[in-house]
C-alpha cells in the first residue's frame, strides 16, 4: 500500500512540471489554454501535498 501511495506522489508531480512548463510555453500566445494549466499546476501540487501528509499519518499510525 506504502509504495502505492508514493508512486501517486510522483504521478501527481511529474503532472504539476508538465502543466507548469505548458502553462510557460504558452503564456504569451493563448492566455486561456494557459490559465487552464496553470489551474492543473496548482491542483496537481496540492495534491501531492495533500497525498504525502496523509501517507506519513499512515506510516506514523503503524
Amino acid at each position: 500500500m506504502m509504495r502505492y501511495a508514493k508512486f501517486t506522489e510522483w504521478i501527481y508531480a511529474i503532472v504539476a512540471v508538465l502543466a507548469g512548463y505548458e502553462t510557460f510555453s504558452t503564456w504569451n500566445e493563448d492566455r486561456n489554454k494557459a490559465y487552464l494549466f496553470l489551474f492543473f499546476t496548482v491542483i496537481s501540487l496540492g495534491m501531492v501535498f495533500f497525498r504525502r501528509h496523509f501517507r506519513k499519518k499512515f506510516e506514523k499510525r503503524k
